[in-house]
């Protein structure tokens, strides 16, 4: 029946982002751990169906990889992670962590992005 359900799913990505209040371990821990709460619950994914996430960081968040905060989290330690350093852009905005997962979805579910703190007006469209 598992094998069976899962031949009906697509592979959607899944955008967004928040930011830490500040360029701690806790901070960025609060801020990741919110987003991939976010992130599960609002598109009602189970574990299973979560493949992979890419994490971007602005240059002004080096105290620790929000990935290795993500696998600790949730039981998630099968989910493929990985850091990348945000392009530097100026104006861009203060400790900004950004995610693309690849998720597995039933072809009909509406795809809702977290963009949750500082990172919800980089996307007012899907907040």
């Amino acid at each position: 029946m598992y094998e069976k359900m899962k031949a009906n799913y697509k592979i959607t990505f899944i955008r967004g982002a928040t930011t830490a209040s500040g360029n701690s371990v806790k901070e960025i821990e609060d801020a990741v751990v919110e987003l991939i709460d976010e992130l599960i619950s609002r598109n009602n994914l189970s574990k299973t169906n979560l493949l992979s996430i890419t994490f971007t960081a602005t240059k002004d968040l080096d105290a620790c990889f929000p990935a290795s905060i993500a696998r600790k989290c949730n039981g998630l330690d099968s989910v493929a992670f990985i850091d990348c350093q945000q392009m530097y852009v100026s104006n861009d905005i203060d400790f900004c962590i950004r995610i693309m997962a690849q998720v597995l979805l039933p072809p009909n579910n509406p795809i809702k992005h977290p963009y949750l703190r500082g990172a919800s007006k980089l996307r007012t469209d899907r907040c």
